[in-house]
């Protein structure tokens, strides 16, 4: 075989490089959890799309659409209370619930009631994406 036969063979692999990567915040266990989904076509793109999916197993599952983002950006999780999740990924933000996983709404600002405690990160680490649970936040001091 001609090398000029052989050249389109082995560059097809470069360009059908696609990037489907899942990490998962566990809330109470494997069942209850929020799973982000990170498709990237090819790898010199600088978007990736973005799906989040909500979990309290047995009851339901349910995947959300958070559309295109930056292809290294992070998305934080907040948890304000009634099995709620804001996820923040730079200027957006959606909130999520796990009681039904039907609710999911992309938020125009930050909740009235404010955002609750930062439970960690989805980000990109050595070209894994992985969820970074944030330090455990230091008691108030009494005063």
């Amino acid at each position: 075989m001609s090398l000029k036969k052989l050249l389109p063979c082995l560059l097809l692999p470069l360009l059908m490089a696609c990037s489907d990567q899942r990490a998962s915040f566990e809330i109470a266990s494997r069942q209850h959890s929020l799973t982000l989904i990170r498709v990237q076509n090819f790898f010199w793109e600088k978007t990736a799309r973005y799906a989040i999916v909500a979990a309290r197993m047995p009851d339901c599952q349910r995947r959300h659409e958070m559309g295109p983002g930056g292809a290294e950006s992070r998305v934080e999780v907040y948890a304000p209370g009634n099995d709620a999740w804001i996820l923040k990924q730079g200027k957006r933000m959606f909130v999520v619930e796990t009681r039904s996983c039907e609710g999911f709404a992309k938020l125009d600002g930050e909740p009235d009631g404010g955002m609750g405690p930062l439970q960690g990160t989805f980000q990109m680490r050595s070209g894994t994406l992985s969820f970074v649970a944030a330090p455990p936040s230091e008691a108030p001091v009494a005063q």
